[in-house]
């Protein structure tokens, strides 16, 4: 599958082969299902806590004598029949870690990769870097490119922190690594915008 490349100026200066079996299989909603409930999960913290009648504080004394008062019989002031006694069943700290075979989270980045691409969400630039850091200059590339009022995922073969920095301040725009990236990142931008040398490495990295 062959794509147009551009440079920053956003002029076409050729073609880059986006690898078939990465870019231009059937998406596989099941897959990408999966790997975005999976992130989503690993994202909770699970420190959710409330204290049991063992945990509150006060209540070590019977608070009336058993019979003879009219009323009903009370071991605790702290019962999570009282106001201020302890909470029933309440949200313990657990992680909420699921496993996912890596063929299906592979499967499913390369059918959020497919669907980008089938819907031309997909744009490869020349690799570039910045001599300074500088928002706007990474907007006028951006404006070069027709990539304007979207939300948008670059990727980067490397580590960039000129380009990091320059970026960070822009809505919308998010910059990471090719091979930090999830199926969730991937899905939650509308348009991707790879750098060549990303598109190399992540056509040999996923062909497998």
């Amino acid at each position: 599958m062959l794509v147009d490349l551009y440079n920053k100026e956003g002029e076409q200066i050729g073609k880059i082969e986006l690898a078939p079996e990465v870019f231009e299989i059937k998406p596989n909603e099941e897959a990408m299902h999966k790997s975005v409930i999976v992130y989503l999960a690993h994202q909770r913290q699970g420190t959710h806590k409330t204290k049991g009648r063992s945990e509150v504080s006060g209540g070590g004394k019977k608070p009336w004598r058993q019979k003879g008062r009219g009323t009903a019989r009370a071991g605790s002031i702290r019962s999570p029949l009282w106001i201020g006694g302890g909470t029933i069943f309440g949200p313990q700290p657990h992680k909420y870690n699921i496993d996912i075979p890596i063929k299906v989270k592979r499967l499913a980045k390369k059918s959020a990769l497919s669907l980008r691409a089938m819907e031309n969400n997909l744009k490869v630039v020349e690799n570039f870097s910045l001599d300074e850091i500088k928002t706007k200059e990474f907007v006028a590339i951006l404006e070069n490119l027709d990539l304007n009022g979207d939300k948008i995922l670059v990727l980067l073969p490397e580590y960039d922190r000129k380009i990091y920095l320059s970026s960070r301040n822009i809505p919308n725009v998010s910059v990471n690594e090719w091979d930090k990236i999830s199926t969730y990142d991937i899905l939650s931008h509308k348009k991707l915008l790879l750098f060549s040398g990303a598109v190399e490495k992540l056509n040999e990295s996923l062909k497998q």
